[in-house]
């Protein structure tokens, strides 16, 4: 909020111009304008030629110098979008006639290690440990990257990912044969998915989520210079939020827009909306307590034993509640 408000009026500093009327009027940045991206203290700026950068830059340092601040010079540099540049985890680069943006070599190298580290530490553990631990972890960076091209990666990943599940489940039956090993940890455990090298527990059911399973979901260009510090845009921002897509699977997602995305019980907000994960641990903390605070039940009619169908609900809304329940369980796609 603080550097929101230190930083306003950079965008007229930077030289950034909309249309002046018609219906692209303050939406649409006007023909031969640069552009500016900000995120909290991370700065970009597009332009139509080095020289133009360059003189971005200067009026910048000179509006940023009265407020005490400045360019970090060893983070700041003019690049072409041939070579591309990484931001906030990303890697925007032109391909040809076209530009894409991808998880950047860093972020895939940070989450590749992370996984590596987290098998290694369970070692001598069971799978059920292993998919609790890694199953936020890989939804949480999907969840975060599923806005642009990463279907690939995701895939690459997910081949990474089995090799590693792999390697701990010889090292936890080091005696055992391959074929043992395998139909041992790995199966159709995901009975949506015609997959058969899903790693999972046989005692539970329980499996591992890949990452090629979270839907790639095309972020959406906020409009002009729209703030979500601006009071006049109150509804803008929560519509926009309201149509957001959580990644959680089909069923949960159905079963939410079926319930208007309220608890059957209390009549509350399941979801809450107001404020998105920005990156992926925040996208991994966010699942689990999504997964901990919401319940699919089944009711049954009352004096019968037919059973009606399932309706999700916050745990609280259960515990207290009075109503003939069957034994809940948590949506298999917040696991």
């Amino acid at each position: 909020m603080l550097l929101n408000v230190a930083l306003h009026g950079i965008e007229k500093a930077a030289g950034v111009r909309y249309y002046p009327a018609g219906q692209r009027a303050g939406r649409i940045v006007a023909a031969g304008s640069p552009t500016l991206i900000r995120y909290a203290d991370d700065l970009l700026a597009l332009c139509h030629s080095p020289q133009e950068a360059l003189e971005v830059k200067a009026r910048l340092t000179d509006w940023l110098a009265p407020r005490g601040l400045a360019f970090n010079e060893d983070k700041t540099r003019v690049v072409s979008l041939d070579e591309g540049f990484d931001f906030l985890g990303f890697n925007v680069r032109r391909y040809g006639a076209k530009s894409l943006i991808k998880p950047s070599k860093a972020a895939q190298r940070r989450i590749r290690e992370r996984l590596r580290d987290e098998l290694r530490s369970l070692r001598g553990t069971n799978a059920q440990a292993v998919i609790k631990r890694l199953n936020p972890i890989i939804r949480g960076w999907a969840a975060y990257y599923r806005t642009q091209v990463s279907s690939e990666v995701f895939n690459a990943l997910d081949h990474y990912l089995w090799r590693l599940a792999y390697k701990w489940a010889r090292f936890s039956h080091a005696n055992k044969s391959t074929s043992w090993v395998v139909h041992r940890y790995f199966g159709m455990f995901n009975k949506s998915r015609q997959d058969r090298w899903v790693f999972g527990a046989r005692h539970s059911g329980a499996y591992m989520h890949k990452f090629f399973w979270t839907k790639i979901r095309r972020h959406q260009i906020v409009m002009g210079m729209a703030s979500p510090d601006d009071p006049a845009l109150t509804e803008y921002w929560a519509s926009r939020r309201r149509k957001a897509t959580p990644p959680i699977n089909m069923t949960t997602q159905r079963l939410i827009e079926a319930q208007d995305g309220r608890c059957v019980i209390c009549g509350g907000t399941l979801i809450a909306v107001e404020d998105q994960p920005q990156t992926p641990r925040e996208w991994e903390h966010w699942l689990t307590n999504t997964r901990q605070t919401i319940n699919t039940i089944t009711t049954r009619e009352p004096g019968t034993s037919d059973e009606v169908d399932a309706r999700l609900v916050h745990a609280d809304c259960r515990k207290s509640s009075g109503l003939a329940l069957h034994n809940a369980y948590k949506p298999p796609g917040l696991a």
